[in-house]
């Protein structure tokens, strides 16, 4: 599990890669919430080019960046969605708390 972070502009980016499952996303979570925390950005773009395969608990730190970012006055962008996730991430109706 990697994830390059980069903030500029006010915006964080986290690009993801690997898989996203019960076993990363704990992880991936730390890191996400630790950038957010010494960044304070208003919006934080999740990058998800690079992801291999994503379950359940990708939906879950999807939302909890975004319930995150709402508390701090931000929001979240999903970018570069594999077609290997779109089913998952519109069935899943977290595109309707983000941009």
């Amino acid at each position: 599990m990697n994830i390059e972070t980069i903030f500029e502009c006010g915006e964080l980016t986290a690009v993801l890669s690997g898989d996203i499952d019960h076993h990363t996303a704990r992880n991936m979570r730390i890191v996400i919430d630790g950038e957010i925390e010494k960044y304070r950005p208003r919006k934080l773009n999740l990058d998800f080019r690079k992801v291999r395969f994503m379950d359940s608990s990708g939906i879950g730190l999807i939302m909890g960046r975004c319930r995150l970012m709402k508390f701090n006055g931000g929001s979240v962008k999903l970018q570069n969605i594999p077609s290997t996730l779109k089913r998952l991430i519109d069935l899943s109706g977290v595109r309707s708390i983000t941009e």
